[in-house]
């Protein structure tokens, strides 16, 4: 949006927001690189992107809205469809005779006025809005959604009719032959259910669907940032065409309910492909089915992104950049070990080299990265595959999981003979990975020469925008000084200029979560927590000596590393999470 400088810069000083000599040294940095003199002020702190776009819409005379905790009407909210809202920050809020108003980031985006206008066949009436107000309403569509997605299930689930209910129990239950499954899994009602109940995982933002049979009835759960939650509920007649129509798309054998049974597929709403890995398990009152969604070709991730910060983040900048070597990553299942790894292959993902992995699954898909995948029943496993990819000469290898001798041994070797590998270990710590290796008969002097780096890592919930400041009381303070070492989260603060150099922890806010009506726990999405062990010259001592894992990570703290629950406690002083969600997290 253009705005007359004079104007724009009158109206500011007139607000009282920034100061003159702030205002003219942000003026003096948009002259030398060309940026817009507003996002400076914003990107520096001195005003907030509210403030901005506030005297934006002032000084253009276009009303401004404020949408954060409004209720809009989902019948208006729809005549933009979701995606197309989401991508071009745009939202209809109020429809009047033949005029739409519609709240925009950016009122001079004509080209989404205009699709707008084509679509809905009405004059379309631009108003300025904030990133906050765009989230909020976006977050409304998916919970209109969630109420018209569970009356689709309610009135196709009542168009089932039973099918043969088989369970282990029963061992005189008919069989129904396999025929009669493909049926029913093709059966018009049966398809909408799964349909709807894969796509409403999605615009929730799941990471995995449970559908679990009980005795006499069918719940289905959804696992949205780490934490299970029920979906609903449906009548336990539609159990066995649900199972058949995945096993139909997951390519499985409809007749076999005695064993386990694991596949995958993928489908593609509203230009994102998304694939399912899917199990199945007999329980004692029928198949259970668990889905985990991979959003393929994901893109978008940055370091700073997934949690990294400070000394730990200029740590693995700096080991990425070696030509040999290892960057472990280390964590249970579902901690976003992965997800690191393909952000630092995405960074050194440049034409000069040539970069190949070998995975189990292959969760995202990376141009220009050759990407293959373990299949264990054939017996290409990940040593045998490893063995093959140093062949193929590769600059930088990507090894899914080290989970045996032989694989850790090839990894290291080919850490040893000019590659850069990237891998993954079940560790609780950083610390604890060295022992693991040791234990997988990998020689000390063979580790100390290839790792560079280790991180570990978990996944904690964020406080949505809407949060409650509060302070801690000594008491607390002490309470908390028992779990974590307050004077080096507090010495971290104040180096990275997060709290300043006088600050003590009575004067430091914390956050609460605060229910809104779109956000019902106050928290959303998720990021990391990490520790970053880097393997320096006392390090590697301790290793030769057959040190402990506690002696290699009280040198590591002493050398500057943040643990995980200290990281958590800098991410809380931050406003990114709560105290209470790292320890949680933490003691799991």
């Amino acid at each position: 949006m253009y705005i007359e400088q004079k104007q724009f810069k009158d109206f500011i000083l007139d607000s009282g927001l920034v100061t003159k000599s702030d205002f003219e040294s942000a003026q003096d940095e948009s002259e030398k690189n060309g940026k817009n003199t507003g996002d400076l002020l914003v990107s520096s702190g001195k005003i907030t992107d509210d403030n901005l776009r506030r005297i934006q819409a002032y000084v253009l005379g276009i009303p401004f809205l404020d949408l954060k905790g409004q209720k809009l009407d989902f019948k208006v909210l729809s005549l933009i469809p979701e995606p197309i809202a989401r991508n071009n920050n745009i939202v209809a809020f109020k429809k009047v005779d033949g005029s739409l108003e519609v709240a925009m980031l950016d009122t001079d985006d004509l080209s989404a006025i205009d699709f707008v206008k084509k679509k809905v066949h009405l004059k379309i009436l631009p108003r300025l809005t904030d990133v906050e107000s765009i989230k909020s309403a976006i977050l409304q569509y998916q919970k209109s959604l969630k109420a018209e997605f569970g009356d689709i299930i309610k009135k196709e689930a009542s168009a089932i009719l039973p099918i043969g209910e088989i369970s282990l129990r029963d061992s005189t239950a008919e069989p129904v032959s396999e025929s009669d499954l493909k049926k029913i899994a093709e059966d018009l009602p049966v398809v909408r259910v799964v349909d709807t109940l894969l796509k409403h995982a999605i615009i929730q933002n799941a990471s995995d669907i449970h559908i679990e049979p009980l005795e006499t009835q069918l719940l289905v759960r959804y696992r949205i940032d780490g934490l299970l939650h029920d979906a609903m509920i449906l009548p336990k007649n539609i159990e066995a065409g649900i199972t058949a129509r995945i096993k139909v798309l997951s390519s499985l054998r409809l007749d076999e309910k005695r064993l386990p049974q694991d596949g995958r597929f993928k489908i593609d709403l509203n230009n994102e492909k998304v694939s399912f890995r899917v199990s199945i398990l007999p329980t004692y009152y029928g198949e259970k089915t668990v889905m985990r969604l991979l959003r393929e070709n994901a893109s978008g991730f940055s370091l700073e992104g997934l949690g990294f910060h400070g000394e730990g983040l200029e740590r693995i900048h700096s080991a990425s950049k070696q030509t040999t070597g290892m960057i472990l990553t280390t964590g249970p299942t579902g901690s976003g070990k992965t997800t690191t790894l393909y952000t630092v292959l995405d960074i050194l993902n440049t034409a000069d080299v040539n970069i190949s992995t070998i995975e189990d699954p292959v969760e995202y898909q990376m141009a220009r990265i050759n990407q293959t995948q373990v299949r264990p029943e054939i017996g290409f496993t990940f040593s045998i595959g490893l063995r093959t990819l140093v062949r193929q000469d590769p600059d930088i290898i990507m090894v899914g999981e080290i989970r045996d001798n032989e694989t850790a041994s090839l990894a290291v070797n080919a850490a040893l003979t000019g590659h850069l590998v990237l891998s993954t270990l079940h560790t609780n710590s950083a610390a604890g990975a060295i022992p693991r290796l040791l234990d997988m008969k990998i020689e000390p002097f063979l580790l100390v020469s290839t790792i560079n780096v280790i991180i570990a890592q978990r996944l904690i919930r964020k406080l949505c925008e809407s949060k409650e400041k509060y302070f801690l009381t000594k008491a607390e303070i002490a309470t908390l000084a028992k779990s974590v070492d307050l004077e080096r989260v507090l010495l971290a603060l104040k180096e990275e200029k997060i709290v300043d150099k006088s600050a003590t922890w009575e004067k430091i806010p914390f956050y609460k979560p605060k229910a809104t009506s779109e956000i019902e726990d106050g928290y959303s999405g998720r990021i990391g927590i990490h520790e970053i062990l880097k393997v320096t010259a006392t390090i590697r001592e301790l290793v030769m000596k057959g040190s402990t894992s506690d002696q290699i990570e009280d040198q590591a703290k002493k050398e500057g590393m943040l643990t995980m629950i200290e990281d958590g406690i800098f991410k809380a002083v931050m406003g990114v999470t709560t105290i209470e969600e790292v320890l949680r997290v933490i003691s799991e």
